[in-house]
């Protein structure tokens, strides 16, 4: 059987762990009372606002006067050609923009290259559990936090869910490359276009009237949406990792946690709200993410239209019915309950019995000569479940990638 390559496992999880990483928030309920320590953080210190009032005081001006200004489309086509971390920027661009920039690429002090050279080799063995992952733990999820399903929705990506989905694909898979924080790397490249597109949306959906409708807030991705939206990406992938008794050495753990606080910074999230370890980063998210999952209507079309773009790939086919049954058994039934999706006789339990077992004989723990003719059916099934899972939505994806400001909102939600 053919093996899925690194590169297609690491852009699986980005394809719909990106829903995610990239999306945007409004909220559905009241927000629990922001108190986290920022002595708990990556620099041990700072005010200690409330981030749900923080937003991008660099960006966003700079970003509003360029959509006003009516410049944005000749931006995005000047930074289609900035690809790696290291390039010079291309000639034309506004002053102010390329200051920001040059300001925002630099990384912090803290940065470790050894734990990102650590955090490598991590993505390296454990690419297949991370691709799956970042899609049906984090990117399922981000459909039941209302802020970011309803602002999906009522942005621009949510006028064409593929192409939203294949664009932010590129932090994913970027972010496992070896290079990745490097001159020669894009994952600087990617998070500041990244934070320039969030900026966009921060100045354009309170301008949607379909959003200020079902909003409390009058703007959208605070800092405390976009640590909602951290804690659904490594936090839970890491608690997933555990659950199935992967085994992960204390270096790699701490290298990957890295990698995603260095994330979280060059997205423009401020230090102080940057969990410094994983008790930090798990009290964090007790606080942040744990108490605000809830169903919309929004974030139900949402999981409708990721459960529906299975394709049959390579001869085989991902049907809605596995990709069901795997979000159930990664979420839960009540996240899935919410999100309408059906329960399944046959896969459901297949799942719920089977896949740590195929974890252990993926691992070694477990000889797959020892399983009986039936379990070795069921073990090559969910092998070909991964593999195609890395493929879906490859197919019809653009190549290269390149993240935009956006100019508009969905005109058709």
């Amino acid at each position: 059987m053919e093996q899925p390559s690194r590169r297609n496992v690491l852009m699986t999880g980005g394809v719909l762990g990106a829903l995610g990483a990239l999306s945007v928030a409004t909220p559905a309920q009241a927000r629990p009372l922001w108190t986290w320590s920022p002595k708990g953080s990556v620099v041990g210190a700072g005010e200690g606002a409330d981030p749900q009032y923080v937003w991008d005081e660099e960006a966003d001006p700079l970003v509003a006067s360029l959509i006003d200004g009516g410049a944005v489309p000749k931006v995005n086509q000047l930074l289609k050609t900035w690809t790696k971390n290291g390039q010079a920027l291309p000639a034309g661009l506004p002053n102010d923009l390329v200051q920001f920039i040059e300001n925002a690429r630099r990384l912090p002090s803290w940065a470790d290259k050894t734990k990102l050279s650590t955090a490598y080799t991590f993505n390296q063995k454990r690419g297949t559990y991370l691709g799956v992952s970042y899609g049906f733990v984090s990117g399922m999820m981000s459909t039941a936090i209302p802020r970011e399903a309803r602002a999906v929705y009522y942005s621009k990506g949510g006028a064409d869910m593929k192409d939203r989905i294949t664009k932010t694909a590129k932090l994913g898979y970027d972010i496992g490359t070896k290079n990745a924080f490097l001159p020669d790397g894009e994952m600087i490249v990617t998070c500041i276009k990244t934070r320039l597109a969030h900026a966009g949306v921060r100045h354009l959906l309170p301008q949607s009237s379909n959003w200020t409708q079902v909003s409390d807030e009058e703007i959208p991705i605070s800092q405390a949406d976009m640590m909602v939206t951290w804690h659904s990406l490594p936090t839970s992938v890491m608690k997933q990792l555990t659950k199935w008794k992967v085994p992960v050495s204390a270096d790699e753990s701490a290298a990957f946690l890295h990698s995603w606080q260095l994330t979280a910074h060059m997205l423009g999230i401020l230090d102080e709200y940057i969990p410094n370890s994983w008790a930090e980063a798990d009290s964090q998210a007790a606080q942040v993410l744990d108490p605000i999952l809830a169903p919309t209507p929004e974030g139900i079309k949402l999981a409708d239209i990721l459960l529906n773009l299975g394709v049959t790939i390579d001869g085989g086919i991902l049907t809605t019915h596995i990709l069901g049954a795997l979000t159930r058994y990664m979420l839960g039934d009540q996240i899935a309950d919410w999100l309408k999706i059906p329960r399944e006789p046959v896969w459901d339990p297949a799942f719920e019995t089977l896949w740590p077992i195929f974890v252990a004989i993926k691992e070694g723990l477990l000889k797959i000569t020892d399983a009986p003719p039936a379990l070795l059916e069921i073990y090559w099934a969910f092998d070909e479940i991964l593999r195609l899972g890395i493929l879906l939505f490859l197919s019809g994806g653009n190549f290269p990638i390149s993240i935009q400001i956006p100019t508009t909102n969905n005109p058709h939600p």
